[in-house]
């Protein structure tokens, strides 16, 4: 089960701990955890029992399959750099859904950056259709979006599932590639693509023999790299009600061969409030606020109660008098 706590835990631990370990109702009878970088903290038992999880959703989702990439490898190393959400049934306290992100280091504009990878999403058969996306795909996302301080988020995604390709570009902002009129691959999407395929192929699974269509950010052949037994035909591919997107796969993506495509996007401002407002269930919004709030406390509210005490030590930071009253030279 998840490390999460309660409200007083939650406080304490918000307010010294490095990492993420948020446990919040999400609504109905899900509870949901939001653990950041479990293989950077978490103790050996602590992992263990968080793998166990993962890997009874990803039985029960694929039975035969045998899944040995990303989180699901066990890879303490993996695991620290990974931001794991697990949803659970509240009555049962079993594990009925996860998403596993990626933080993948590449340099934009000279300096380092972040992207995070919207990777390993897996839902137990027996609760799909319960409306869990809002939670897989955009609550973590948004958290994290508050931790950094409200600073643009990049974001990856590669599928060759509609519903999905579709679910990103109506959820985040600057999407490439996208069927929307308007889009365009922007110097960042390039730059970012490019690195992402030299460097970071192992995050989703894809083998270096695998080939990729810049203009079109498509990558070809892309089941070969421990990811093989997601692949799926066109017709097996969950659609999206929007025809839209449906179509833009059929044309741009060859299943036969194994196509995926990889998505750019970001979480802004304006993202951000438009999730809020539109996919987070009305029921499930005030535990989403407390949430962010005590977020927020931890990089937002504190940082400026600190820099207000300049008589005491912040970090690296001395103090501007010392305790007799003198000043520091």
């Amino acid at each position: 089960m998840c490390a999460g706590t309660d409200m007083f835990g939650l406080v304490y631990k918000t307010l010294t701990q490095d990492f993420l370990d948020l446990r919040l109702r999400t609504g109905g009878n899900i509870s949901t955890c939001i653990i950041e970088r479990p293989g950077a903290w978490m103790t050996d038992a602590e992992l263990t029992a968080l793998l166990g999880d993962l890997r009874a959703v990803a039985q029960r989702t694929l039975p035969d399959g045998d899944l040995t990439y990303g989180v699901l490898s066990g890879d303490r190393k993996r695991l620290a750099d990974s931001i794991v959400t697990v949803l659970y049934d509240r009555t049962t306290q079993a594990p009925v859904a996860f998403n596993a992100l990626a933080a993948m280091n590449v340099t934009l504009h000279g300096r380092p950056a972040e992207v995070l990878h919207m990777g390993l999403v897996m839902v137990d058969p027996g609760v799909r259709s319960q409306g869990f996306s809002w939670i897989l795909y955009g609550l973590t996302c948004l958290v994290l979006f508050f931790r950094n301080q409200m600073r643009p988020l990049w974001l990856s995604n590669v599928t060759q599932v509609p519903a999905i390709i579709g679910m990103v570009t109506e959820t985040f902002s600057n999407v490439y590639p996208s069927p929307q009129p308007g889009a365009h691959q922007s110097f960042e999407h390039v730059q970012l693509a490019r690195q992402i395929m030299a460097q970071h192929r192992h995050v989703f699974g894809v083998g270096a023999d695998a080939g990729f269509d810049e203009p079109r950010s498509v990558i070809t052949n892309a089941y070969t790299g421990g990811s093989d037994d997601l692949k799926k035909t066109y017709d097996q591919a969950p659609k999206h009600r929007n025809e839209l997107y449906n179509a833009f796969c059929a044309e741009q993506l060859d299943y036969g061969r194994g196509d995926d495509v990889l998505q750019l996007c970001q979480m802004t401002t304006m993202t951000a409030r438009r999730y809020v407002l539109k996919d987070v269930p009305r029921q499930s919004l005030p535990a989403v606020i407390g949430a962010l709030a005590f977020v927020a406390l931890n990089r937002l509210i504190l940082p400026v109660i600190h820099w207000l005490s300049p008589d005491r030590h912040w970090g690296v930071l001395r103090p501007r008098q010392t305790a007799s009253g003198k000043k520091h030279p």
